[in-house]
């Protein structure tokens, strides 16, 4: 415990700090559950006074008051709560005057202040003491309290917690959710832009209907699997993106990449070149989701690249993994653009060079998939107008650790 200009600070009060701002409860309005909770407290230990309170960084911010005082919030400093997060038992104080480190806090010097006091902290499931549950009295009581009514007022304590726990849960799972939505909607796009481009084929060369109906029938299935496995994972109550890990031969995905975006590329008369180290080996990955990685880098270099320019893949191998670079002679990127690449939603300034679209999730969304992998993503550019390249690394034996830590 430090003792800090009259505040008394656990130990662990950034961590503690960190875990009460993820309930995302300082601020809020009152709420009937925290002011019942108060309100039961009070009749339990028969006192004019009852709050439940959370513990910030330098005030005590007042979530349920059951009292005459008006506000909700009251310097750290020198507070009954403040001091009340010290220790995991109840904190009583018979008479605040006579505690040379209470009588100066501000409930306590007001008109009518308080006196009596008896406070359970708030502990989280990890041991944090963020606030808590207390009753208070504008008289002095120097009579033993028992027991039970500590332990009634701990159980309320714990009602708060728990209450915090579940909109947390919920708030946790509803996220989940919508990065799953997202993720699938944006894998959605690739089938839909290779089916477009197979229409697009057909239009112009009647001769390769046959191939193109295979592509336009594998891109349906896909789309299929996809809202298929949103649907599932919908009503799963754990939502969590999992992988499919198989052996996969990545030039295969290279090569069916360059036929899809080939029709694309001559558009904007682009030249796409793929350099393959032949001593690559299969890699252990889930095939659809490094997919849709790679289609959505190849199509970010055919789409911020100016006509008639060269969009160049290199596939390396390390000694520890499998190295891939989408070289363009784009827009390039400048320092601002680099440091919120991969951030949702984010605004570059570069733009699309052929009037194509974009919703800014690609990319947050390629970081989390190849994370997943035990990956890693990254840019470079040299400055505006200079290209970009982006880099994509994935592990060589990732499914063979998986498969030894499961024997």
């Amino acid at each position: 415990m430090n003792h800090t200009a009259d505040i008394l600070v656990p130990e662990n009060d950034s961590l503690r700090l960190k875990k009460l701002y993820e309930y995302q409860i300082l601020d809020t309005h009152p709420e009937d559950t925290f002011d019942k909770i108060a309100l039961l407290a009070s009749k339990v230990f028969k006192t004019p006074y009852a709050f439940v309170t959370f513990v910030d960084h330098d005030r005590v911010f007042i979530k349920a008051n059951i009292s005459p005082f008006e506000g909700n919030v009251i310097p750290r400093e020198k507070s009954l709560c403040g001091m009340a997060i010290i220790d995991d038992e109840c904190t009583i104080i018979h008479d605040a005057t006579e505690n040379e480190c209470m009588k100066d806090s501000l409930l306590v010097k007001k008109k009518g202040g308080v006196r009596f006091y008896v406070g359970a902290p708030l502990r989280s499931p990890e041991g944090y003491l963020l606030g808590t549950v207390c009753v208070a009295d504008k008289k002095p009581r120097y009579g033993h309290i028992s027991k039970r009514k500590q332990e009634m007022l701990k159980n309320l304590a714990d009602l708060v917690v728990n209450k915090l726990e579940m909109r947390l849960r919920y708030k946790t799972q509803l996220k989940a959710q919508h990065e799953l939505m997202n993720i699938t909607l944006h894998e959605i796009k690739n089938p839909l832009a290779s089916i477009k481009l197979a229409n697009d084929v057909i239009k112009k060369d009647p001769t390769r209907c046959e191939s193109m109906y295979v592509r336009v029938k594998d891109s349906i299935t896909r789309i299929q699997t996809k809202l298929h496995d949103l649907l599932k994972n919908s009503e799963d109550e754990e939502v969590q993106q999992k992988l499919c890990m198989e052996e996969t031969n990545l030039k295969e995905i290279f090569e069916s990449l360059l036929d899809t975006f080939q029709l694309q590329a001559n558009k904007k008369k682009q030249t796409v070149t793929l350099s393959y180290d032949t001593n690559i080996p299969p890699v252990f990955i889930d095939r659809k989701k490094i997919t849709d990685v790679f289609h959505n880098l190849l199509s970010n270099a055919l789409k911020y690249s100016y006509p008639d320019s060269d969009i160049n893949i290199f596939v390396s191998r390390n000694c520890t993994s499998v190295d891939v670079e989408f070289r363009d002679e784009g827009q390039g990127l400048d320092e601002d653009d680099i440091n919120k690449l991969f951030t949702r939603f984010a605004k570059l300034s570069s733009k699309p060079t052929g009037k194509e679209t974009s919703n800014g999730l690609g990319l947050s969304i390629c970081k989390f998939l190849v994370e997943m992998h035990n990956g890693k993503i990254y840019a470079t550019s040299p400055g505006k107008d200079m290209g970009t390249s982006f880099f994509v690394s994935l592990p060589l034996i990732y499914e063979v650790e998986k498969e030894h830590q499961m024997r």
